[in-house]
């Protein structure tokens, strides 16, 4: 009896590696190149990374808890289009206030610096915004249906995680080279790209 059970604990822990690294290997393999990468660095380039990276980790686990909490019935119950499309028009105004706002940052060297806590904040809410009804999300949902919620969950985050502190890794070393005034050029144009993205995505919807 005690092999059995031995056994049987044996074969659900491999399991659960093998579902794990499914999932990390799924969420982080979407993430390469994706719209958060590029918001990620955006982000970092104007804010610190340490910040920049809780509100990513607070959106990731947030947002893909409930993926994999309720899975497909998701996408069934809320209007991700709309959601969508409101979160590219978001992003293009934000692009549009980086990018005219660039050579006033420049002159602002005396300004008080942004609280960490309201980085964070606004970063989670921008990450949400821009991958809420995304593949990841979807990608989530699917692996949790078949597989352990909570194996799915962490998994899913961390490849998230994983592949925006990649992003977020290449900002703070272009941060050490690149001009600030040029960083915010940068920054204001990726904004751009994910607000059109996101438009483009929910247009097509």
């Amino acid at each position: 009896m005690h092999e059995v059970l031995l056994g049987v604990a044996g074969s659900t822990g491999a399991a659960s590696v093998r579902d794990a690294a499914v999932a990390f290997g799924v969420v982080a393999i979407a993430e390469l190149g994706d719209k958060s990468m590029l918001l990620a660095v955006a982000l970092a380039t104007r804010y610190r990374p340490l910040a920049v990276l809780t509100g990513i980790t607070t959106a990731a686990f947030t947002m893909l808890g409930i993926a994999a909490a309720l899975g497909g019935a998701l996408g069934a119950a809320l209007p991700t289009r709309w959601l969508t499309l409101g979160g590219g028009l978001l992003f293009l105004v934000l692009g549009a206030l980086t990018l005219r706002g660039a050579e006033e940052d420049e002159h602002e060297a005396g300004a008080e610096p942004v609280r960490s806590g309201s980085v964070v904040l606004g970063v989670a809410l921008a990450f949400l915004v821009a991958e809420f009804g995304d593949k990841t999300m979807l990608a989530t949902a699917a692996l949790a249906a078949s597989r352990s919620v909570l194996v799915t969950w962490v998994a899913a985050a961390a490849g998230m995680i994983a592949a925006s502190g990649l992003a977020v890794g290449l900002a703070v070393l272009a941060r050490r080279r690149v001009p600030d005034g040029l960083l915010r050029r940068v920054a204001g144009v990726l904004f751009l790209v994910v607000g059109g993205a996101l438009v483009v995505e929910a247009l097509r919807g």
